[in-house]
């Protein structure tokens, strides 16, 4: 079953070098039961650990059932000893957090096993006798009990070769003994059994006795009536490659992942804590960037689309006064010359404006007056939430009617319905016909504080004006833009007999490019924002690999366990980087809530307008998840990368 020739095998400790086994060869066949004895140096344990195929030989031959294996790739190894081998150490290698069904099932995580693998586990439990602990801890047991716990677990696979590494060397005697007529029941079934020893007592219960001294074989003893059963097939070492997303072993690995996360509770808080802030600072800072472009779009949208706006110019420039006809006072005559410049031009509305007493009642309310055309509801978004816009009628009519800003109708009728109602403008007697829909601030100036008329009745009936203040025109598309503006300066200079050197009459303002630069400055600032809120994703996701550094190295030797018992690299990867993704992802879900929770006070609290998008719940949830994959990606390397042997060894 077993046959190495002529192995070596040195280790290098600092500066100098142990050969700890010198030209080994012997051969062990199918049922023995050998121990390996040999004081503390000689090479035994070096011996058991390549033919458990924890190691491998630096030169030599090691031959398993017929086949060479000593150079065999590391998870190639792994998956025979999963399949072939199991393993009773001297010091247990119980995982704490994990009770003793759990640790006895450990073996079939990092196997393609199917089936009720919990029953199993707890066959093989009682079969140690230890049926009736399977919901204990490691800690909540003697000395024996783990032991005979370990050995179910090197039994749970169902393995032809059980190797025991001074199974008795923390027992009393009784427990000893105990230990050793179970390992003889099973060498009885019919498993070959290797076994350290440095206690001539216990190595009497094997068939075979090989006493080793300086790396070699100084005596090969065999017992007269020890037997050994037929030679075995290689084929049990054809193990099938398994596949990394097998669902079994994922979940069998979130599982592990998920116990070691809970069994520092403190540590991965105090982990995660950092993704927590980074996750709620990018959500409530991006509700906030949201938010204000929300409201930003809402004060663009008042402004209109393709829109010009067309204003007089002053009447001195440099302090000197200038002839008759410098200073432009647009007419109605001129809005309605515009408003011909088809297909450039889509509408057009002249605007008066000038300040007024509102009253009610006993109420009354110091507001600003605008007068407008038919067209200047669709231009700016202004057509009442309430009520209605005014009719072309009524604005050839210089009617009394009115539309008032939410500020004005909140100030002179509270809660109250305003339609249909009669206010006084300057002493002139108004028929409420509409609500204008609330626009906010802009700037100093409160837009929700306006009474809108129809433009001929604010000039001859309130203001007292021939003239207009000034005239939006809305073009018929943005790439018209320019050409709106050089028709309609070339029409104004035309009907008011203006020189084209003179820049001072009149100006005409393109609302668009004002919109794009309110646009501009609110994505930057929530990019801004949300740059800031990811580098302290950034670095929680530095305080998450720091962690799982510190965890690769307290955990060592539990790594060590783990590829004893099969694990491959893959598979020690993949539990590391599942903690850190678990710890991040959790940490990012309690930062969304957390960020939520936040963007509501600043909504309530601060009065801020603020927008959580499940776009960035998303966002933030996934980066989170690639932080914790990024940033456990060494840690998990670093304890994949370890040598079984060694990682056993690790104090």
């Amino acid at each position: 079953m077993i046959e190495v020739t002529n192995i070596t095998r040195t280790y290098r400790i600092g500066e100098s070098s142990v050969n700890a086994l010198n030209g080994v060869s012997l051969k062990i066949a199918q049922g023995e039961f050998v121990a390996i004895m040999g004081a503390s140096g000689s090479g035994k344990s070096s011996l058991m650990h390549i033919l458990g195929l924890l190691d491998v030989p630096d030169t030599g031959e090691y031959r398993l059932m017929g086949r060479e294996v000593s150079r065999m790739s590391e998870d190639e190894l792994a998956g025979i000893r999963n399949n072939v081998a199991g393993f009773v150490f001297q010091q247990f290698h119980l995982l704490s957090r994990m009770s003793t069904l759990d640790n006895v099932m450990l073996p079939s995580i990092y196997s393609s096993e199917s089936g009720d693998v919990r029953s199993k586990a707890q066959q093989c439990l009682e079969m140690v006798g230890l049926g009736h602990r399977a919901e204990h801890r490691p800690n909540q047991m003697s000395g024996g009990e783990q032991q005979r716990v370990a050995i179910a677990r090197a039994l749970v696979r169902e393995p032809m070769l059980i190797f025991a590494d001074e199974p008795t060397g923390n027992l009393d005697s009784r427990n000893s003994h105990e230990i050793m007529r179970i390992l003889s029941e099973l060498h009885a079934k019919g498993k070959t059994i290797i076994m350290v020893t440095h206690e001539q007592e216990i190595a009497d219960y094997a068939g075979r006795v090989i006493t080793m001294k300086d790396g070699k074989v100084l005596e090969d003893r065999r017992k007269a009536d020890s037997t050994a059963s037929a030679r075995v097939s290689a084929d049990l070492l054809d193990v099938a490659k398994l596949p990394l997303f097998q669902p079994g072993r994922i979940y069998g690995f979130v599982v592990q992942a998920f116990r070691s996360i809970v069994s520092n509770k403190i540590r991965t808080l105090l982990s995660v804590l950092g993704i927590l802030v980074g996750v709620a600072s990018v959500i409530a800072m991006m509700a906030l960037g949201s938010g204000a472009k929300a409201s930003m779009e809402e004060q663009l949208k008042s402004m209109g689309s393709n829109l010009l706006s067309v204003r007089g110019g002053s009447a001195k420039i440099g302090g000197a006064a200038q002839g008759t006809g410098t200073v432009t006072r647009f007419t109605v005559k001129d809005a309605e010359a515009i408003a011909e410049l088809t297909p450039l031009v889509r509408r057009v509305s002249g605007t008066v404006s000038g300040s007024a007493q509102t009253v009610y009642m006993d109420k009354n309310w110091s507001s600003s007056v605008d007068g407008v055309d038919f067209d200047y509801g669709k231009m700016r978004a202004a057509e009442p939430s309430i009520g209605r816009w005014f009719t072309r009628e009524e604005i050839q009519g210089r009617e009394k009617v009115a539309i008032l800003g939410t500020t004005v109708v909140k100030e002179l009728f509270g809660s109250a319905n305003p339609i249909g109602r009669i206010v006084k403008v300057n002493r002139i007697n108004f028929q409420v016909i509409g609500v204008a829909p609330a626009k906010g601030s802009n700037g100093p100036r409160d837009q929700d504080d306006v009474v809108i008329v129809p433009v001929t009745t604010a000039m001859y009936r309130v203001l007292g004006k021939d003239y207009l203040d000034g005239i939006f025109v809305e073009v018929s598309s943005a790439e018209n833009i320019e050409s709106a503006k050089s028709a309609i300066d070339v029409l104004i200079r035309k009907r008011h007999k203006l020189r084209a050197s003179d820049d001072t009459s009149f100006n005409i303002r393109d609302m668009t490019q004002f919109q794009q630069m309110l646009s501009s400055t609110t994505q930057t600032m929530s990019m801004l924002l949300g740059s800031i809120a990811a580098i302290s994703l950034v670095v929680g996701g530095i305080g998450i690999m720091n962690i799982m550094l510190v965890s690769v190295t307290e955990r060592t030797r539990e790594i060590g366990l783990r590829k004893a018992i099969g694990a491959r690299k893959s598979d020690i990867m993949m539990q590391f980087l599942i903690e850190s993704i678990g710890m991040t992802l959790s940490g990012g879900i309690i930062g969304v809530l957390v960020g939520i929770g936040v963007s509501v006070l600043l909504s309530t609290f601060a009065g801020w307008e603020v927008r959580t998008s499940p776009l960035s719940v998303l966002l933030a949830t996934t980066f989170s998840v690639l932080i914790g994959l990024f940033f456990g990606l060494w840690p998990a390397q670093k304890a994949a990368s370890l040598k079984p042997v060694e990682a056993l060894r690790y104090e």
